[in-house]
């Protein structure tokens, strides 16, 4: 399968999880969220151990210091990533807010509604905090989401992803509403932000990729 076709692939499954997760109720995405923080304190060892590789590498590659910092997990950073999916559950739930309401001349009453995107994909560096920040941001707004993470992280953003979608599908987590691109071929940057029809919302993060 071509990088083209996986890409389109990943979008469809994407497309299918957006409409299950648009039907959950502010409940169910909260015990989600619980489960993927529960999850990645349960994985921490084996969370740090994929990181060592990436820094192993990083150092390899004569990354930088601060770079270095930014691509470390810790146990204090993990437990600051679950710490801020358990902050999203506590935040109002956006999805079916009511934003204005009016009533025209013929007297029919008009209501603007928030509702989820669909799908949104997020491009950024090498910080696999981002991988649960994001992923909750979006399971709490009822969006499926695409992740594409800095190569300097690969395996650290891989073990995380890992470790959310196992959590979430404890607690009713549709599969692939939460799916990062594995690949380090910057084509599949491209690829990404021209699924049109497929991904609703592209947000790049540091420039990464792009």
């Amino acid at each position: 399968m071509s990088l083209h076709d996986e890409m389109v692939a990943m979008g469809d499954r994407a497309v299918a999880a957006a409409r299950a997760l648009a039907g959950l109720s502010s409940r169910r995405k909260n015990s989600i969220l619980e489960a993927m923080a529960a999850e990645l304190e349960a994985r921490r060892d084996a969370l740090i151990a994929a990181n060592a590789l990436d820094l192993a590498a990083a150092q390899a590659a004569g990354i930088s210091g601060a770079m270095l910092d930014r691509l470390k997990l810790t146990p204090s950073r993990l437990e600051g990533m679950a710490r801020g999916l358990r902050d999203v559950v506590i935040l109002k739930d956006p999805v079916g807010h009511k934003i204005s309401r009016w009533v025209r001349p013929n007297g029919l009453e008009i209501h603007k509604i928030r509702v989820p995107i669909g799908v949104i994909a997020i491009i950024y560096e090498a910080r696999p905090n981002v991988t649960a920040d994001a992923a909750g941001l979006c399971i709490k707004t009822g969006n499926a989401v695409i992740l594409r993470g800095g190569s300097e992280a690969k395996h650290s953003n891989l073990a995380v992803a890992e470790a959310l979608q196992a959590g979430g599908r404890k607690k009713g987590l549709p599969e692939h509403a939460v799916q990062l691109v594995a690949t380090t071929d910057r084509d599949a940057v491209r690829e990404l932000v021209q699924l049109e029809g497929r991904v609703d919302l592209a947000i790049p993060r540091g420039g990464e990729g792009l």
